[in-house]
């Protein structure tokens, strides 16, 4: 008598049931969710920008109010996955615009060429979407709103094309990339030092020597472990599985964000290292804000400060969040909200 074969079978059953299911995770249909009102925009798409398709995602009450576009960090850390979860406010009183950046999460397309991937591409593409949108949504200006990594790309278009924008705002702003890598070490060795975590201090002590000489940045994971990058909230980027439950993001785009994370940071963040910001940019000629959380040190306050000092513009400000690390307009979103209305909004009428 032949033995019966019924776990082969069931183990069969089990491996259609798991390719279905990760076909459906794989390309499940993206949305973002709806804003009621008649004069409201909610859109996720594909568009075409300076030769590349980027992911661009619009939200806002009311499509006449002042346009911000924001500029994610990273390098190629997009924040369309989680920025729903912290614009509400700002959506009622601006049209938000996120978009993946060339090579970045929804924006990265597998077969195509980025070997040519730059910071100076990256800020051509920000011009050219910001003429997509001015158009778009008939407006002669926009907001740029640049957050860390991003503020590097985001002064330097400003400068490029300052008629293109009513004011910068940079969130998290990057500086002199070494002196912002020292305090962060420091931090990071004092913070180790008072916890009694020996192990990480002399780990941390022992980078000191390629801090200094611009060859790396101080680890990414001890920076969050001290508290230097959120203080109130988790840290939301690299949120895989908060990512992956999003209306905007599915299984793929998880995979292409992971993937082309680590791309984009190999082609820029050398170049960054080596072409510090203030090298670069000087001057603005329109409204110049920098907004820092007291505790970064993701981008060093105290360096972002010394930068700001040296900038020539008739019109800086320099605002600390108190309670914030490197996400003050999520730490503290109700007070971001209450200053952009304040600046661009109810400052006009």
């Amino acid at each position: 008598m032949k033995r019966k074969k019924k776990p082969m079978k069931y183990i069969f059953y089990i491996a259609i049931v798991f390719v279905v299911l990760l076909a459906i995770g794989l390309f499940f249909p993206t949305w973002t969710s709806n804003i009621k009102g008649d004069t409201s925009i909610s859109t996720l798409e594909q568009v075409e920008i300076n030769g590349s398709n980027h992911e661009i995602m619009i939200r806002g009450a009311n499509k006449n109010n002042p346009i911000i576009i924001v500029v994610h960090g990273g390098p190629g850390s997009p924040e369309i996955p989680y920025a729903v979860k912290y614009q509400d406010l700002l959506e009622s009183n601006f049209t938000v615009v996120n978009y993946d950046q060339r090579a970045s999460g929804k924006s990265y397309h597998f077969f195509e060429d980025y070997s040519n991937l730059s910071t100076d591409l990256l800020v051509d593409d920000l011009l050219a979407l910001t003429d997509y949108i001015s158009e778009h949504l008939g407006k002669d200006k926009v907001i740029l709103m640049a957050h860390s990594s991003g503020t590097y790309i985001g002064m330097q278009a400003a400068n490029k094309s300052p008629e293109k924008y009513e004011a910068y705002v940079g969130i998290g702003q990057m500086s002199d990339t070494v002196e912002s890598e020292k305090e962060s070490l420091n931090y990071c060795i004092t913070q180790a030092e008072r916890s009694g975590n020996t192990d990480d201090a002399e780990y941390l002590q022992g980078l000191t020597e390629q801090i200094e000489s611009g060859d790396i940045v101080t680890p990414r994971e001890y920076v969050m472990k001290y508290g230097g990058s959120t203080r109130s909230i988790d840290n939301p980027d690299g949120d895989i599985l908060g990512a992956l439950f999003s209306n905007e993001y599915n299984l793929l785009d998880v995979i292409r964000y992971n993937y082309a994370m680590g791309y984009s940071q190999g082609k820029l963040v050398n170049h960054m290292l080596e072409n510090p910001l203030p090298n670069i940019v000087s001057k603005l000629d329109i409204p110049l804000y920098f907004i820092m959380g007291k505790y970064d040190y993701m981008t060093s306050s105290y360096a972002a400060k010394k930068y700001f000092d040296t900038i020539l513009d008739e019109h800086k400000n320099f605002i600390t969040f108190e309670k914030s690390a490197h996400y003050p307009q999520f730490e503290e979103k109700e007070k971001f909200n209450e200053w952009m209305s304040d600046t661009f909004i109810n400052e006009n009428k």
